[in-house]
């Protein structure tokens, strides 16, 4: 009787992906691309676009959005996305990043919050192609890039003479949403109503969980923000296992050999924010720093008159951690001071602010690109 040999199994091909397209460009697996969505012309015929950035991983996976100046002045997390797109890790990608450095162009070629029409692009969403301009590139980011995507992280800063201490915010009654809060690792995560009209608002309706990571001050590089922003969006990567666990040399080169993440456990989940405005007119000095642990009767600040003829102490009325602040001595009447999140447990507060800011300050900004 004749020996039959045992087939052999037969490989199974490996699953091929399909490309991503957007703005009707297709991006292979494995292969990025930038791409040039137009919005308008300028009165001077310059043409303005919205620049994507494709890395489109050759295994499936999450879609997810980073982006940052939506309000073009909060130049941050620009910086956080460039060293993201330059991260070594990128070539083991599982799914696909879509990176959109400036969303607001016209506002960052201007230096200013808003675009020409003086609207907030952040209270524009989901936007029209037929409205103002504002809501012109609302409608584009929202059908082209948004509409796209399974996950999103929003980068921004304070606004201009404002400052921010790093935080999340977003609807942490959401599960997933909560999940990616934590695994960014910032010390505070605030539970924030979605405003109408805005990116995180416009994200919800699509079912897509949404990040907002705020720290620093709008026009102004802060290594600290910075660092803490780009490890988070990493971390969330990971957490989505869109990125492999890191090899010791590939953390070096990506300058996250020191890991600066607060663990989960020592998060503080803040449930409101509130503002602590100014009683009065004049000169605010020797204000509380970010990130410091107030509770009912904590001196913020004093605020005297350019005569020296009264001062006023500003106290706290609440229990919290100070998540931003003005950077601004010269004050109006109701103007807003000091945001303080509302925290249950203070020692906790304290504990997590206390691990970032050694994590942060063992670190040299020397060794920063």
């Amino acid at each position: 009787m004749q020996n039959l040999e045992k087939r052999k199994p037969v490989a199974k091909a490996k699953e091929t992906r399909e490309p991503f397209v957007i703005g009707g460009v297709s991006v292979a697996p494995g292969k990025r691309a930038t791409i040039d969505l137009p919005i308008s012309v300028l009165f001077d015929h310059t043409p303005m676009t919205l620049t994507v950035r494709v890395v489109h991983g050759r295994e499936p996976g999450p879609v997810l959005l980073v982006c940052a100046a939506v309000h073009g002045d909060e130049i941050n997390g620009v910086e956080v996305i460039r060293r993201l797109l330059r991260l070594t890790s990128l070539s083991k990608l599982r799914g696909t990043l879509i990176a959109v450095p400036v969303v607001n162009t016209f506002g960052f070629l201007n230096q200013t919050r808003y675009l020409p029409d003086r609207r907030d692009l952040n209270r524009s969403f989901p936007g029209s192609p037929k409205g103002s301009l504002t809501s012109q590139l609302a409608h584009l980011f929202n059908t082209e890039v948004v509409a796209k995507c399974t996950h999103g992280i929003d980068l921004h800063t304070g606004a201009i003479h404002r400052a921010n201490f790093p935080q999340i915010r977003a609807v942490l009654t959401d599960p997933e949403v909560r999940k990616m809060a934590q695994a960014f690792g910032v010390p505070l995560l605030l539970n924030a109503k979605i405003r109408p009209g805005s990116l995180r608002g416009v994200g919800g309706d699509h079912g897509i969980p949404f990040l907002v990571y705020e720290a620093g001050e709008a026009l102004r590089y802060d290594g600290t923000s910075i660092r803490a922003g780009f490890r988070g969006v990493v971390n969330v990567m990971r957490y989505l296992d869109m990125l492999p666990p890191p090899k010791r040399e590939e953390r070096k080169a990506d300058m996250l050999d020191k890991e600066a993440t607060v663990p989960v456990k020592a998060q503080v989940i803040a449930q409101s924010s509130t503002w602590v405005r100014a009683p009065a007119g004049g000169l605010l000095r020797d204000p509380v720093r970010l990130g410091a642990l107030v509770e009912p009767g904590t001196r913020l600040g004093i605020i005297a008159d350019p005569l020296g003829n009264a001062e006023k102490r500003i106290t706290s009325e609440v229990s919290g951690v100070v998540i931003g602040r003005t950077n601004l001595p010269v004050v109006n009447q109701g103007d807003g001071l000091f945001n303080i999140a509302q925290v249950s447990d203070a020692d906790s507060a304290l504990e997590a602010v206390d691990i970032f800011r050694d994590d942060r300050e063992s670190e040299s900004s020397d060794n920063e690109e």
